[in-house]
């Protein structure tokens, strides 16, 4: 059956709809926001930063190091919560859902000082 002028025209606009489609795909995940990377170190009996700034509504992942002990990440607020093993890094993915003052602390108890091992994350607008 021989190919008609419509035809042509159909698998024509077919085939540069494909990577017009893949573009546009590609332009979306671009918009994405990227998350804000936040390294702490575990250590007897503090984090290091103990403080720390992000954009609420915007994705930040934390990426903790434990330098002596299985310490614990508790962010009560959030609902987060993670073990940070020596030697390893454990990471937290969490959006501040709002501006505010966010408390973490230790969980996992790790001698006498643990009580004061605790932190905060600041989410401005």
């Amino acid at each position: 059956m021989p190919t008609t002028r419509r035809d042509w025209i159909l698998r024509a606009l077919g085939a540069g709809a494909l990577p017009l489609l893949a573009a546009i795909g590609r332009a979306a995940d671009a918009q994405q926001p990227q998350p804000a990377v936040v390294r702490i170190v575990a250590q007897r009996f503090h984090y290091t930063p103990r403080e720390f700034r992000v954009k609420a509504g915007l994705p930040v992942v934390l990426e903790f190091t434990s330098l002596d002990f299985m310490h614990g990440f508790s962010m009560p607020d959030l609902n987060v919560r993670a073990d940070l093993i020596p030697g390893q890094v454990t990471r937290v993915r969490l959006t501040p859902p709002a501006p505010g003052v966010y408390e973490f602390l230790c969980d996992n108890f790790c001698g006498d000082g643990h009580e004061q091992m605790n932190g905060r994350m600041v989410a401005e607008a």
